[in-house]
């Protein structure tokens, strides 16, 4: 999978906004090419150029709009955006799996953005490394995910949430504490950074000096050091 993923946003303009920041500041993968509130616009670039990802807005369609967007589904994932469980009920009957509620929420936005690159995943042949490695399960809505650890850049604090972050780009959330985590991947060259930062040194980049300083990890996310930390992390890495 490319690392530009082309992005479609068809959306009221203040939440078509809010989409674009959560869009640049958790996927910034994502390159979005094409932002509008007017459906026909969207038709005539849709019908021009192909979009890996498309957030639809309900209301700014129809029965017969929505039937013919879901003919982009055999090359797009559609997210369809509704300020009500009814619209989005109804989008499900109609063969959209994916889906976000006004307010969108942040963790609403990653599990909808992680369903979809799952999705693109499917579609792809992803030869499989015959090697053992060390997995572990981390647990979902659904059910679990079991992921290699190596394949672990870092994990961030989120309240009583902890955000995974995979080298395949995408994003788990899962409803334990950052401390969880520190205390299974601890033995797995991990180290906890900061009170909000657990990152796996094998995806360390750099390390920029300061008070405390900052790491650069292999998905150039740019984390603090804490002055607490510092000399402990210095040793480890030396």
């Amino acid at each position: 999978m490319e690392n530009n993923l082309q992005t479609c946003i068809i959306d009221e303009h203040d939440d078509g906004d809010n989409i674009s920041l959560l869009l640049k500041s958790e996927f910034p993968e994502f390159e979005i090419t094409f932002k509008t509130n007017n459906i026909l616009q969207a038709f005539e670039f849709l019908s021009q150029r192909s979009s890996d990802l498309i957030f639809l807005n309900s209301k700014l369609i129809d029965d017969n709009t929505g039937d013919l967007f879901l003919r982009y589904q055999e090359n797009s994932q559609i997210i369809f955006i509704t300020d009500s469980e009814k619209s989005a009920i109804q989008a499900i009957k109609k063969g959209v799996s994916n889906y976000l509620l006004k307010p969108v929420k942040k963790i609403d936005f990653v599990k909808a953005i992680n369903k979809a690159l799952e999705n693109f995943r499917k579609n792809k042949i992803v030869p499989l490394n015959p090697t053992f490695q060390s997995k572990i399960n981390l647990p979902t809505l659904q059910g679990f995910k079991r992921v290699n650890i190596d394949e672990i850049i870092r994990c961030e604090a989120d309240s009583n949430y902890t955000f995974i972050y995979l080298a395949d780009k995408t994003k788990v959330i899962v409803s334990k504490t950052l401390y969880d985590f520190e205390k299974h991947l601890s033995d797995h060259n991990f180290f906890r950074i900061h009170h909000k930062h657990l990152i796996n040194l094998e995806h360390l980049k750099e390390y920029i000096k300061g008070k405390g300083g900052q790491v650069v990890m292999t998905d150039n996310s740019v984390l603090d050091v804490s002055v607490r930390k510092k000399n402990d992390f210095l040793q480890k890495i030396a």
